[in-house]
């Protein structure tokens, strides 16, 4: 087997699990996990631990209902300490590189009239994954484990209804394997391609500042835009985000330390914390 469907199917075991743990009103022994799996609790354990970090045990621990709260108290990321937002700008992302840009005002206003966007479907970490891409860059990503896969094929089509959408997979593949971690090159550049809004995208850039394994408030975000009274408009931006994960919009969380909401379901929100989290203490 080469290492690239090996790699699919990793995600796709760890997927299995993440479900299980996820749906577990109590933590799932290991034996269990295991046996769910087809696997021998050794092997599984280390197939777990060679993927986020940490054992299975260890792990659902992060996925416990107060951990938004332990995050907001322990690793809150002030963005005001940030570097300055403006549009030129870079942010280190979970032991990636990200190089980006935004389309500017005018085509954005032409909802992708004359842009080619091309897409397909990927497994990652947390499961079935929408990832569309231009030219320049991964411009849209989806998870499809809540949503369904018309659902989500429809939110990120519905964004730009101008454009013409071409399926291929192949074309986006190497961004992709970098962006969930499986390329194996740790300071490959994946490149994003922001189609939105000046006003989205100054708090999508905001997003790019928190640090993998931290978290921020919504009115923190406000704040460090020039903007401390737009914290609903800030909330509503963060929920717009096109491209889940790599612009780090789960990383928003409540001055309460309550998760929010999240536009591809709670359950993939509370996994990409716990899956972050794991991985900054190793």
């Amino acid at each position: 087997m080469n290492a690239e469907p090996q790699q699919s199917y990793h995600y796709h075991v760890m997927r299995r699990a993440i479900d299980l743990i996820d749906q577990a009103e109590e933590p799932l022994p290991l034996n269990d996990l295991a046996a769910e799996m087809d696997m021998s609790p050794a092997h599984f354990q280390r197939l777990f631990t060679s993927w986020v970090g940490v054992s299975p045990k260890r792990y659902q621990q992060y996925l416990a209902l107060g951990h938004a709260k332990s995050l907001l108290a322990q690793r809150f990321t002030t963005l005001e300490t940030s570097h300055e937002l403006g549009l030129s700008g870079s942010g280190r992302l979970h032991d990636l590189f990200l190089r980006w840009e935004a389309m500017s005002p005018g085509e954005f206003a032409r909802k992708g009239d004359g842009l080619k966007i091309y897409w397909g479907w990927f497994d990652s970490p947390f499961g079935l994954s929408l990832v569309m891409g231009t030219e320049k860059g991964i411009c849209g990503i989806g998870f499809a484990s809540e949503a369904g896969e018309e659902a989500t094929m429809e939110d990120l089509v519905g964004r730009w209804p101008n454009a013409a959408f071409v399926e291929d997979p192949m074309m986006l593949r190497p961004w992709v394997l970098d962006a969930y971690g499986a390329g194996g090159q740790a300071t490959e550049k994946v490149p994003l391609y922001m189609i939105g809004a000046p006003f989205q995208i100054k708090v999508w850039e905001a997003l790019l500042s928190i640090p993998s394994g931290n978290v921020t408030t919504y009115s923190e975000i406000a704040q460090s835009i020039g903007r401390p009274r737009a914290v609903r408009a800030v909330g509503t931006a963060v929920g717009r985000n096109p491209v889940s994960f790599l612009i780090p919009c789960h990383r928003a969380l409540r001055k309460s330390g309550g998760l929010g909401g999240y536009h591809w379901g709670l359950p993939v929100k509370r996994a990409i914390l716990a899956w972050e989290s794991a991985r900054a203490e190793v």
